[in-house]
């Protein structure tokens, strides 16, 4: 598929998710085959930019194209200006944020809060794909709750302000992360637009990926909490999308060498202590993943610097590596 002069290799993507998508994250992503991997959400509030977190979101050293960026907020002209000032940081697509179901955003009309004002809806995308000559695109959900479904209206509106793709989260801002997607929804809407459609929302393995393709006839899904700990889902759910074969499963040796990377880059990128407090989060995710994984976790989230966390980690997982291969 193409987002604009983008085109795109594969039809797996990262979705953006706060504490979560940070740029070790997204790069690791991206190199088992998320075709984008869009930035923890960012304040359209340009005064807010100052901050070690809001500067950090923006930082894309060493990410690869396209950079996708993705922006909160209600005011058109600041999102316009949010979305330029990125642009000249090095941002390559520009996401509007409105599907994020958080109270802290909605109780600012951001977010998911913005389904109950569609013509403000219209001039914010109108606004900001006017103010950039990158593409813009936009996530969002259903509609605000079961009774005020939406989604089909905002797509059109979308459309017609020159919105290059829209991502579907089938849940209502109700919903919140509970219940099943609605992909009957999201089929609906991608039988009444013309713009690239991608589907999000309980896309878990390569074999729901096929199914939900399928159905909803989207041109991508998009996988949030599955890559929580298994950031190589992108590439089997690239391969299944591909051949309609399993890929083989990585080795224990090589998943040990992906997680350890990953620390090293966490520790990188945001320095000692709060890159030891942003690992334990993925270590946890990590060692809930692996098969008769080390039991390891109480050590490792009591460890207070990365030299002991690391060497915690490297000495646990060598020894569930070996075990395999002794096997």
């Amino acid at each position: 598929m193409r987002i604009g002069r983008f085109e795109l290799p594969t039809a797996a993507m990262l979705a953006p998710m706060a504490g979560v998508t940070d740029r070790p994250f997204r790069v690791l992503a991206r190199r088992f085959g998320a075709a984008l991997a869009a930035s923890e959400m960012i304040t359209s509030d340009v005064r807010l930019w100052s901050s070690a977190k809001s500067r950090r979101r923006m930082d894309h050293t060493g990410e690869p194209s396209p950079r996708a960026v993705q922006l909160a907020g209600a005011d058109p002209a600041a999102l316009a200006e949010a979305a330029r000032r990125n642009v000249e940081l090095g941002a390559d697509i520009i996401d509007i944020n409105m599907g994020c179901p958080a109270k802290k955003v909605c109780n600012v009309l951001c977010g998911s809060a913005l389904l109950t004002d569609e013509p403000l809806i219209g001039r914010i995308l109108d606004a900001v794909v006017h103010a950039v000559n990158v593409p813009v695109t936009l996530k969002t959900r259903t509609g605000w709750d079961h009774e005020h479904r939406n989604a089909a209206n905002v797509a059109r509106i979308a459309e017609a302000s020159g919105i290059a793709a829209l991502v579907i989260h089938g849940r209502t801002r109700a919903d919140f992360y509970t219940g099943s997607a609605e992909y009957d929804t999201i089929r609906s809407i991608k039988d009444s637009v013309r713009i690239p459609v991608i589907a999000n929302g309980d896309v878990d393995s390569p074999q729901k990926a096929r199914d939900v393709i399928d159905f909803t006839r989207a041109d991508a899904v998009m996988i949030g909490r599955a890559a929580h700990g298994e950031p190589w889902i992108f590439r089997d759910v690239n391969a299944y999308l591909a051949t309609e074969k399993k890929s083989l499963p990585l080795s224990r040796g090589a998943r040990r060498d992906i997680i350890l990377e990953h620390l090293d880059s966490l520790y990188a990128f945001y320095g000692e202590d709060t890159g030891v407090r942003v690992a334990r989060k993925h270590l946890s995710w990590y060692l809930a993943k692996l098969q008769h994984g080390p039991d390891i976790r109480r050590e490792l989230m009591a460890a207070e610097n990365s030299s002991l966390q690391f060497a915690l980690t490297q000495r646990g997982l060598n020894a569930w590596a070996d075990c395999a291969a002794a096997a």
